[in-house]
């Protein structure tokens, strides 16, 4: 196994050996890691023409990975924050080959952790008001898949979970608690309670006596009884999104997802008194600083904090630039 020059067998053994059984990681960076490699092989599939069984792995070299990252962003219009994620991915797969290729091979698979992540503005997520929350919630079809949805937006306005969470959700996570609270699975295998409103727990309790569901099923499962995608819960959101839209024209013309529905739970919360250390909490998070990122201020918060701040008095005095060169830098 350690002789193999295909990329192919070391990727097994990284994934199975290193990633699932010496570090035990989350199934999450499993599949953010796999997800990472299969674009990777499929853009050198086509780039040269080889099954990604049988490439080698001399092509892992900075000038391929390069062009790689170019292809995400350029082709599949990926952000830079997803190039960073893949790329991160890309260079675990370099440390773990240092240990065991030769100094040769070493020394152009190494060139690749040089390869520096890019810097770029963080946008603000923004949040849904609870008036599009009711809308998107009353939108929801009287129909089996409707149900689902409405107890699937509501689930994550009530806990402030990620998406992920809240479709891993299996009937026993409520059951335990007689439905009064629901526990969560976080990043880093990391659990949490969160109490569910007696709204939440009637949606709840009816969904599963009336799907007969057992504590081992998913809580909110596709028409084939398995748990609901990623993608299978935007693609409903959207379908809300449509339907609301004639009620609330503030939803036109903006880009929802589930994640939203987590941003809205914290600025709520601040909104309401409840202090950044306890939503950290609540949202999952080890400190304090990483909820600053969900929690931004609404326009009203900050137009109460500025009604207390008096602005200065005085007037700015202007010196005129003699130097050529100060003017010059004075433009940019």
């Amino acid at each position: 196994m350690m002789k193999t020059p295909e990329l192919g067998g070391w990727l097994q053994r990284f994934f199975r050996e290193y990633l699932a059984q010496q570090r035990n990681v989350s199934p999450a960076t499993i599949e953010a890691y796999r997800d990472t490699f299969r674009l990777f092989l499929q853009f050198q599939q086509r780039k040269y023409r080889r099954a990604p069984s049988a490439l080698p792995l001399g092509l892992l070299t900075a000038e391929n990975v390069l062009a790689f990252l170019q292809h995400l962003e350029l082709q599949r219009h990926n952000t830079a924050a997803t190039r960073n994620a893949r790329l991160a991915a890309i260079r675990s797969f370099v440390r773990y080959l240092t240990d065991w290729l030769s100094p040769e091979a070493v020394a152009t698979t190494r060139r690749i952790l040089a390869i520096p992540f890019k810097r770029y503005a963080k946008p603000m997520i923004g949040y849904l008001r609870r008036d599009e929350i009711e809308a998107l919630l009353a939108a929801t079809p009287n129909t089996w898949s409707g149900s689902r949805d409405h107890l699937l937006f509501l689930l994550l306005y009530n806990t402030g979970a990620r998406i992920s969470e809240i479709l891993n959700l299996r009937v026993r996570d409520v059951l335990g608690s007689e439905g009064r609270e629901v526990q969560l699975q976080g990043k880093g295998r990391k659990c949490r309670r969160i109490p569910l409103w007696p709204k939440t727990q009637r949606g709840v309790r009816q969904w599963i006596h009336r799907n007969r569901l057992s504590p081992e099923a998913p809580l909110l499962a596709n028409r084939f009884g398995q748990r609901l995608t990623r993608s299978g819960a935007a693609k409903q959101l959207q379908q809300l999104i449509e339907r609301a839209q004639r009620t609330l024209p503030s939803l036109r013309q903006r880009r929802i997802s589930p994640h939203q529905f987590r941003h809205a739970t914290a600025m709520h919360l601040l909104e309401s008194g409840v202090p950044i250390e306890v939503i950290a909490l609540w949202l999952g998070h080890e400190s304090p600083n990483t909820a600053h990122g969900y929690v931004e201020a609404s326009v009203a918060m900050k137009r109460r904090a500025l009604a207390s701040l008096q602005p200065p008095k005085s007037k700015r005095q202007r010196h005129p630039l003699s130097d050529s060169l100060l003017r010059f830098l004075d433009t940019l």
